[in-house]
Parts: C-alpha cells; structure tokens; sequence
C-alpha cells in the first residue's frame, strides 16, 4: 500500500501520497451582482478572496488504496481538510472542504490496478 501523509489529512485521518504534488489554486468568488455594464466596465462585489482548490491524482491503484481514499469521502457532503500552507515549510493549516469533480478510468484487468483516479478538494 502507498505511503499515508501527514500534511494532507482529511478529518484527521492520513491521506495516501499522490504521484506528484498536488496541484493548488486560489479563486476569488464574486457576488451574483457582479458584472460588466453596457459600457465594458468590470463592476465586482467580492464576497470572498482566495477560495483555495487541490487537485490530486493517482496513475495506479490497488483495490485496496481505491478502497481507502473513497472512505476518506464516504457519506460526507464536507470534512476539514489539513494542507501544507503556501510559502511555509512544514506548516499546516486546516479548513472546511468538499471533494468535487472525481474520476477514474476503469479497472485494468491485466494489472488488476485502478488508473487514473482523480478529484479536487474545495474548500468553503
């Protein structure tokens, strides 16, 4: 089974190393009011700044490690959610998330391996 992580925890609990880091953005999020007038100009009522995303992605899983990450998710519309924070080495930080936009490509038959799974972790 792949290596657990400490920096990247979901309600406490361990989540498996990722082939690569995962990829991270933040968002700003805009109030329905906002817009552009009849003129061109941008007119923007934010309603919060920098609304982070994690994108992880797994080449290869075992029925096993499948298992394991889907339970993380299991019955949970959200979950804190601990992450590395940007520009800190070795610190963390912890906020509320939803998992979102999860895929995978089906079983390998040959190899026996899941391949290809994916998903983004919002936070609220």
């Amino acid at each position: 089974m792949r290596q657990k992580v400490n920096f990247y925890q979901v309600d406490g609990v361990p989540m498996l190393a990722p082939d690569a880091e995962p990829e991270f953005s933040f968002a700003d999020l805009d109030a329905s009011d906002s817009g552009r007038d009849e003129s061109g100009v941008m007119h923007r009522i934010m309603v919060r700044e920098k609304v982070g995303t994690w994108s992880f992605s797994y080449a290869h899983l075992s029925d096993e490690e499948l298992a394991y990450l889907r339970n993380l998710f299991a019955g949970k519309a959200q979950f804190s959610f601990t992450h590395p924070v940007l520009g800190q080495s070795n610190a963390t930080e912890t906020c509320t998330a939803y998992m979102s936009q999860c895929s995978a490509l089906w079983k390998n038959q040959r190899t026996g391996q899941w391949r290809n799974f994916q998903f983004n972790i919002i936070q609220c």
